[in-house]
Order: C-alpha cells, then structure tokens, then sequence
C-alpha cells in the first residue's frame, strides 16, 4: 500500500527552518548593531554596562509577550480563536507595560537596579534611561509575535525574515537619529524601539495578507486560550530570570562593570548563533505528524547545532580580531577577556536545541505545565548557586563565572523535560 501522505524530508525542513533561521540572526544582528553603535560613544565601558542590564531586566519583564507566535501557531483556527488571542496578547503586553513604567519612572528603579541587582548608581541611571523609552515595546513585540504565528503557520517564514531585514535597516537610521536626539545608553533604546515599530507594522500586512482560517478544528474559547498561553508566558518569564540573576549575581564581583558589559557582548553572540534553535519548538508544531518525522527533524537539529558551534569556535579565537575588534569595535583588552568564555558558549545551541525540541512536543500535547515547572526547576538551581557562592569567595573572572551559571542551568531545564517525557502519552 502506497502511503497517500509523503514522508517529511530534510528539505521540506529546510524551507520552513532557513528562513525562521535568518529572521533570528537578523534580529540579534540589530542587538549587535545596537552594541557596536554604543561602543564607539563615550564611556563606552559604562554605556554598554547599563544597556545590558537595562536589557536583561526588560527581557525579564516583557518575556510573557515573548510566547505569542507559538500561542498563536497551537490555537488560532478561526475569528473565534483569533480574537481571544487577541485579548490575551493586549492583556499580557498592558500589564508589562505597567510594570516597565514602574521601574523606569518611580523610586522602585533606583531599588531594583542599585540594592536587587547591586549596580554603581551610574550604571543605574543609564538603564533606567534605557526602560523610558522601552515602556511601550511590549505592544509592539507582542502584536509583532500574534503576526509572526498566522504567518508561521501558513508555512510563509520567508516573510518573517524579510520584515525584520527591513527592521535593519531601519535601524541604521533610528541609531543616527538617536545620537542628535539621546545621549549614552538611551541612544540604542531608541533604535531598538523604533525599528521594531517599523517590523511591526510589515508584518500585521504580511498576516493580513496570508491568515486563512481553519474550518475542520475545533476552536477554543476565551478561558482555554488563557489556560493553555499562561504557563507558556509563565515559562518564558522564568526563562528571562536566569540572566538577570546572573548579572546580579557577578554585578557584585571586583570587575563588575567589565564583566557586566562582557556578559551583554556574549549574550549578543549566542542569541546570534544559537537563537535559531529555538525555531524548532515551531518546526515541530508545524510540521511533525508521527515519530518518523520526529526522528527526521532531530537529524536536522544535529547538523544545524554543530555548524553553530563551530562558528562560535571561530568567532572566539581565529576571528576574534576581525569580528570582536574590527567588526564590534571592542577593546584588546575586553575580546581577550571574553574570548574563552566565548568558546564554551560553542555547546549552548546543541543544549539549546534539544530543549526546544521537548518544548514542542510538550506543546503540541497541550502539557504546557510542564514546562513551567522546567523553568522553576532551573530558577531554583540557580537559587541554590546564588546561596554557594555567597558563603564563599571566588576569584574567577566574572564573565567565566556567568557562562557557567548559564551553561549548567540550560542542562538542569533539559535534564527535567527529558525526564518527564514519559507524561505526554
């Protein structure tokens, strides 16, 4: 009997993962666009220092927007289901926004960025200048990832990169307009707004142009979206804390400030190099019927990890003068001081991957509890780290020290999905 429904393929993958790929990479590019344009302000030490950390805390905050195309890619099916995601995204991005507001007008930032986080009132004053102009960025991410779902969804990921390489374009422009209107950190802050409105507003016209609904699936009604999107908004915000302890975390070492800015150069390169993984958990939603194709797209997920390892190996030592100084701009002194750590972060897509994986399956069998209780367990590890470390006295480097933390919490979420994977039957 000749099976009626082909088998996926490598290149069938390929097509919907490329370009989900490229859209990644484009959109660290802009944080590392953002970043060269700081580094070559004054005090480019300082500059760097409060925008990270402005950044981490804004990830933090704003990460429940952050799970929106995926919500929208599982439930929506027709106008029903499309409103209530709808209500949810706008439910979501207000109370974000409330929260960003708080912080970056009230007495509260100088409590979270200076006694919380632990750094110099300067670096505190830089990142609140930063959460200024950030405070409504969270109705245009989260409007941005509804559209990105219907698009996804539809199999048209090419348009998904295409916005956001107008996003970069657009964003050379916002950093020199920035620069006569802004000073310091705030100037990146106003280019990452400004061009995320600009992708924002391409990609409502992409959904516009390729929403169809679904007629033969069920929808679900307002109270299920919420139950099945609020442990992934959940899940996502767990998953911005493990950065922002870590800056707290080595915000308190004697190289703060360098290990600091070090830390936000890092984080640059892996959501560069090992961002695209997490497209996996939407390949999956998308394009995984039975165990046979499940077994093709973790094939697939091999090959693209070890090519992004081995470019983070290069970054780290044969280019690191191309890339870290000429490239970046970054000092002798700050690329030598990251490079080795640099070099580890070569196995976070490989760790990055298989998590991404697990997320899809859990997903796709509505188990999104599960993945809540994942990022808990990786918060508490980090927890118990916190309390090691401050009955002790390390003299590592701080960026060492932080690419360890990061590491061994990524294996402790990973270590708990494949655990658990027993539950999805």
């Amino acid at each position: 009997m000749v099976d009626s429904e082909p088998r996926l393929s490598q290149r069938e993958i390929a097509f919907f993962f490329f370009p989900l790929l490229l859209n990644v990479q484009l959109m660290s590019l802009s944080h590392s666009l953002i970043n060269a344009a700081l580094a070559r302000l004054a005090q480019p030490v300082l500059t760097l220092a409060g925008f990270s950390v402005a950044i981490v805390l804004h990830l933090c905050l704003a990460s429940p927007a952050y799970q929106n195309h995926t919500i929208a890619i599982a439930l929506i099916r027709g106008r029903r289901s499309l409103l209530g995601v709808g209500v949810y995204v706008a439910t979501i991005a207000l109370y974000v926004s409330l929260l960003l507001a708080l912080v970056a007008y009230t007495p509260l930032g100088k409590l979270v960025f200076e006694r919380l986080l632990g750094v110099s009132p300067a670096i505190a004053d830089e990142a609140r200048s930063v959460l200024t102009i950030l405070t409504f960025l969270p109705f245009f991410t989260g409007l941005r990832g509804l559209c990105q779902g219907i698009v996804i969804r539809a199999r048209r990921t090419g348009l998904v990169s295409l916005a956001t390489l107008i996003r970069i374009l657009s964003l050379v422009g916002f950093l020199l307009l920035g620069r006569h209107w802004f000073s310091g950190a705030a100037v990146g802050a106003f280019g990452l707004l400004g061009c995320i409105a600009v992708e924002t507003a391409i990609m409502i016209w992409f959904a516009w142009k390729a929403y169809t609904p679904c007629s033969t699936e069920p929808e679900k009604g307002l109270i299920a979206i919420f139950r099945y999107a609020l442990p992934l908004s959940f899940s996502s915000a767990m998953q911005q804390t493990v950065p922002l302890m870590i800056s707290a975390i080595i915000s308190r070492l004697p190289d703060s400030a360098l290990a600091l800015a070090a830390f936000g150069i890092i984080r640059g390169f892996i959501f560069l190099l090992a961002g695209p993984m997490r497209n996996l958990q939407q390949a999956y939603l998308t394009l995984i019927k039975d165990r046979t194709d499940y077994q093709t797209l973790t094939a697939f997920y091999w090959r693209v990890a070890l090519g992004m390892g081995l470019i983070t190996l290069a970054i780290a030592y044969p280019l690191n003068g191309m890339v870290l100084g000429k490239a970046m701009g970054l000092s002798f002194d700050l690329r030598h001081y990251i490079a080795l750590p640099l070099a580890f972060c070569a196995l976070y897509p490989a760790i990055s991957g298989i998590i991404y994986l697990y997320r899809g399956a859990y997903s796709a069998n509505h188990r999104t509890a599960f993945l809540s209780w994942a990022t808990l367990c990786k918060v508490a590890y980090l927890c118990l780290c916190w309390l090691l470390l401050a009955l002790t006295s390390l003299t590592v480097p701080g960026v060492a020290l932080a690419i360890f933390l990061l590491l061994s919490c990524e294996l402790c979420e990973a270590w708990y999905l494949r655990s658990r994977l027993k539950f999805l039957a």
